[in-house]
């Protein structure tokens, strides 16, 4: 049996605005209205509403923590004017989590800002670093009893994200495609912004700092780990494409009190930069390859970049329809973690993503979850995947 210590964080993760409907003050809201080929999220999963229905769902699974969002645009509707109604529900958010026994693990913010933020300049606004730090200690009020905060999720995907999206005031002809849709027949995404890779930096640590000052919770954030493997050759090529990608903010964690490692697929690199996926059968819903194995090269990388910070994973899935792929490919992906931990890596969580099927940043058809939900009803529908899963997480261990 692959065991893992006791403490073991097991959990499953969600994020504010691909699950919990009618983000209306929202930069991302606007643009799916804006954009063509871009579906809009709508209702979503509801679970702004049904979060008590998500976590009793984690809960009864046997599993120990749940992450999730806290929405800027619904906290900070207009600048400077914060709302007591939405950050009173956040609060209730975390005590469900606490009065079911499950972790909770926040996330201030998730991709998305308040559609007033990114029209006055967004992230590379002159009060960018202040805004996010006042709202970082206004969450910090509901704080109590939260030993996890991630102040960021994937600030190398932003980055990049922001490059490839048209400014809120201007349309773009051409259809949207969903950074998630890592297709072999569409170009390599663009490199992240280094000028808002740089003030997303400045915005993580100054958050980190108001973090620590009013809550008892360990603090970090979360990257997006490629997990790139050089072709023979182009190791110097996989060095710089690294640091573009991820150590510049891998190294940015080196203050942190964790690093959550976020990780689904695996691509190489050669001398001309990184290779698209290759095109096969086995490829997931998303366009990625079946590469379990990624979580591993991921874990391992990161524990060289930042060898004494701690490690919570805090993604990992398949985006699949087939939910026997999901427990295969996940079975395996826990097993190299299992190896990276013997070797001496401190891992200190694994948190499945998702939860449930949800919206995928423009588009409905990638189905990551454990759990189905009937668009129309909202129903949720536990798979096979969260149970075994759950039993996982019971046993301490794999069979």
């Amino acid at each position: 049996m692959t065991t893992f210590p006791p403490g073991f964080l097991w959990g499953a993760a969600t994020a504010a605005h691909q699950t919990e409907g009618n983000n209306l003050n929202s930069d991302w809201w606007r643009r799916e209205q804006i954009l063509p080929g871009m579906e809009p999220s709508g209702d979503a999963c509801d679970s702004y509403h049904r979060f008590e229905e998500d976590i009793d769902l984690v809960a009864d699974a046997g599993l120990g923590a749940y992450r999730f969002g806290v929405e800027w645009a619904r906290v900070e509707p207009v600048p400077g004017s914060f709302s007591k109604a939405a950050l009173a529900h956040y609060r209730r958010v975390i005590e469900t989590c606490l009065d079911r026994g499950v972790t909770p693990v926040v996330t201030l913010h998730h991709f998305t800002t308040p559609l007033w933020f990114a029209e006055q300049g967004g992230w590379l606004a002159e009060d960018a670093v202040a805004r996010f730090e006042a709202y970082a200690a206004e969450v910090c009020r509901i704080l109590d009893g939260v030993e996890w905060v991630c102040t960021m999720n994937e600030p190398n995907m932003l980055a990049m994200m922001l490059r490839m999206l048209p400014r809120l005031t201007e349309t773009d002809e051409e259809p949207w495609h969903s950074p998630t849709t890592d297709d072999a027949s569409l170009p390599e995404l663009p490199p992240p912004d280094p000028a808002i890779g740089r003030r997303l930096i400045e915005s993580h640590h100054a958050a980190r700092e108001v973090v620590r000052e009013r809550s008892g919770a360990k603090v970090g954030w979360t990257v997006a780990n490629r997990a790139l493997v050089a072709r023979p050759g182009a190791e110097a090529r996989l060095q710089e494409l690294r640091h573009i990608w991820e150590d510049l903010y891998l190294e940015a964690a080196s203050g942190d009190d964790f690093i959550g490692v976020q990780s689904y697929s695996s691509q190489w690199v050669n001398e001309e930069g990184i290779e698209p996926h290759p095109d096969s059968p086995d490829n997931t819903l998303a366009g990625a390859a079946y590469r379990p194995d990624a979580l591993e090269i991921a874990v391992r990388h990161t524990a060289e970049v930042l060898p004494h910070v701690p490690i919570l994973v805090t993604e990992n899935g398949i985006a699949t329809g087939e939910d026997e792929r999901r427990i295969a490919y996940t079975d395996a992906a826990l097993r190299g973690l299992a190896e990276a931990m013997a070797d001496g890596i401190d891992v200190r969580g694994y948190l499945h993503w998702s939860l449930l099927d949800n919206y995928e940043w423009g588009h409905w058809g990638p189905t990551f979850g454990l759990v189905a939900v009937d668009r129309e009803t909202f129903v949720r529908s536990p798979k096979p995947s969260l149970r075994w899963l759950g039993d996982v997480a019971r046993r301490g261990g794999l069979a």
